[in-house]
């Protein structure tokens, strides 16, 4: 919808918020980063942005009907890991605004590799099994920028 020089840009989760024609500004969750708008010779052309985060981490959390023909991240411990690495990162200083940040996520649809994890904006996704796991992708990859081979799910 138009409202006077600014274009209202509505989602689910936001109120509307106004942009300017010449820069507008709207989140792609499937990439977690950020696409713009800007008039180049009269056209309009996709910029990407930096991301808010520098590592955006979803923990797979779903947790299916008991008896259901797939597994689910959340029999596997999956929301004790994800609060476990939360608070590493916090530890840590790591977490805000340019760093980390640690999500719950409903299911990624990966269920069958084990419990999962991604990491954007690299799209880099992972499994585990305990508390070590998670301190080396922490370690590793929010720390030093260095993936996980052993953890990796693809390959």
């Amino acid at each position: 919808m138009n409202i006077g020089m600014g274009i209202a840009v509505r989602s689910a989760a936001f109120e509307p918020r106004r942009y300017n024609r010449q820069n507008l500004v709207s989140c792609c969750p499937a990439r977690c980063t950020i696409r713009a708008r800007r008039a180049v010779n009269g056209f309009h052309s996709p910029v990407i942005m930096d991301s808010f985060f520098k590592y955006h981490v979803f923990f797979c959390l779903n947790q299916r009907e008991p008896g259901a023909s797939r597994p689910c991240c959340a029999n596997c411990n999956a929301q004790e890991m994800q609060e476990y690495a939360k608070k590493r990162v916090k530890q840590l200083g790591l977490a805000g605004p340019g760093q980390v940040r640690i999500n719950k996520s409903g299911c990624l649809d990966r269920c069958e590799e084990g419990p999962t994890i991604v990491v954007y904006p690299e799209g880099v996704w992972y499994t585990y099994v305990d508390q070590a796991d998670i301190d080396e992708i922490v370690d590793s990859h929010l720390v030093n920028g260095k993936i996980v081979e052993r953890l990796l799910i693809d390959r």
